[in-house]
Order: C-alpha cells, then sequence, then structure tokens
C-alpha cells in the first residue's frame, strides 16, 4: 500500500515560505518529496531554510510588484502546486484604519495574491495543478478591531471560490482558514500591541479558540500537504477552517 500524501516529482512554490505557516509548510512539502520554491522577501531567512531542505530554491520576491513577480515565473518551467501563503495583518477598527494602511494591507493580502496567482495560471493549467490559499477566520467572521484583516480575508475566500468556477476541470483551488496560530506573526502583534503585558495576551488568544490553545504552524502546513495530494482528488472550491472550534461556536 503506498504512502498518502505524496508530492514526489511534483513543483511547489510557496510565497512567504520563509517563515511561520509557510516554512512549516515548506518543510512538509519537501519532507513529501516536492521540489519546494520558497519565495519570500526575507533573502537570509529564505536561503538558510532551502539549505536545511532536500531540493529547495530561495527566490527573493516583492509579490506586490508586477515587474518582480513576472520576472520570478519567467524563471519557472514548470509548477504543479501553488500556496499563497504570505500576508500580512493590522489592528484597528474602521475609525483607527487609515487608508494607507488599508491600502497596504490590501497590497499583500489581496493584489499580491492575484498577481502571483495570474502569472503561476499557465504553468498549473499545463499541469492541471493545485492552488492553496491561506485566509483566516478573519475573513469568514467578524473579529474585533481586524477592520482592514477581515475585508483582506474576506476577498481571499470570495477568489478562492470564484477560480474554482472558472476552472472546475483545469485545475483545483481551495481556502485554509486558521484560527489564531502559534507563528513570528502573533509575536509581532504582542511586542507591537502588547509588549507589557504579552503573557496576558497570549493567554486570552489560547482561550479564544474553544480547545484553548494556539493553532501550530506544522497542523496547517499538513492540511495544506492534504490538499495538493492527489488524495484530494475531489475536493475543489472548498474553504476549511483549521481554528480549534472558533467558527463552530
Amino acid at each position: 500500500m503506498s504512502t498518502p500524501f505524496r508530492l514526489d516529482g511534483r513543483k511547489a512554490l510557496i510565497t512567504g515560505g520563509a517563515s511561520g505557516i509557510g516554512e512549516a509548510t515548506s518543510r512538509a512539502f519537501a519532507a513529501a518529496g516536492a521540489s519546494v520554491l520558497i519565495v519570500d522577501i526575507d533573502r537570509q531567512r529564505a536561503e538558510t531554510l532551502a539549505a536545511e531542505l532536500p531540493d529547495a530554491s530561495p527566490l527573493i520576491c516583492d509579490i506586490t510588484n508586477e515587474s518582480a513577480v513576472n520576472e520570478m515565473f519567467a524563471s519557472i518551467s514548470a509548477l504543479d502546486v501553488l500556496v499563497n501563503n504570505a500576508g500580512i495583518g493590522l489592528v484597528g477598527n474602521i475609525e483607527e484604519t487609515c487608508l494607507a494602511d488599508f491600502q497596504r494591507l490590501l497590497r499583500v493580502n489581496v493584489e499580491g495574491m492575484y498577481l502571483v496567482t495570474k502569472y503561476a495560471l499557465p504553468l498549473l493549467l499545463a499541469s492541471h495543478g493545485s492552488i492553496v490559499n491561506i485566509g483566516s477566520v478573519a475573513g469568514l467572521v467578524g473579529v474585533k478591531r481586524r477592520y482592514a484583516y477581515c475585508a483582506t480575508k474576506g476577498a481571499v475566500v470570495a477568489t478562492t471560490r470564484q477560480l474554482a468556477v472558472d476552472y472546475p476541470t483545469q485545475i483545483r483551488v481551495n481556502c485554509i482558514c486558521p484560527g489564531t496560530v502559534d507563528t513570528p506573526f502573533v509575536e509581532a502583534y504582542l511586542e507591537k500591541y502588547h509588549k507589557h503585558e504579552k503573557e496576558k495576551i497570549r493567554a486570552e488568544l489560547n482561550q479564544r479558540q474553544p480547545v484553548g490553545r494556539l493553532g501550530r504552524p506544522d497542523e496547517i502546513a499538513h492540511l495544506a500537504l492534504y490538499l495538493s495530494s492527489p488524495e484530494a482528488g475531489f475536493v475543489n472550491g472548498s474553504v476549511i477552517t483549521i481554528d480549534g472550534g472558533w467558527t463552530a461556536a
């Protein structure tokens, strides 16, 4: 009996692939036999991670820059899996969110994903490949003081479904919506907004999930691995929560 969830002989590109959920996904895909392209703006982290994995290459790219994305894909001859993971967050309700910050989140979380997907599409159509978009529970439910983040992650969910409708037999497109995951993303949030009460806020974040803890990056990565594998061949246009029961309540 063959081992399930293998990606042998397949090439995968992961944006934001050098840290947090992206790093865990790069590691999981490499362990499953994929050739991994680690796309990140942090050269040192991307190069260090690529050196640790058996068949991985770093690609340094600002995904909000169309010329840079075009140039990156000009160097790629084949692609089977795209994981749109790169994203940024912001704390604030609509009154606290200035236009420049709102536009910054749109550029990274929505326009960046659009550009990468658009330029990856010819390669994915040729391989009948798969796209996994990393959304958030914030794209499904309202989260207090996350106006811009909810707006952009809602777009990730909607565009996932739209692509699955436009290309139902050519590619598969699915979305993962995590709850709060223990990543450098969370650490940066605590450092910026709660520097003098980190442990108190960390405890509150743990309790936000009914299971009483944060998610782990590897848990998200293994769901992305399943969605990218042949075993998920009947999964298309799905939006899957992995949130410790948050959205079930």
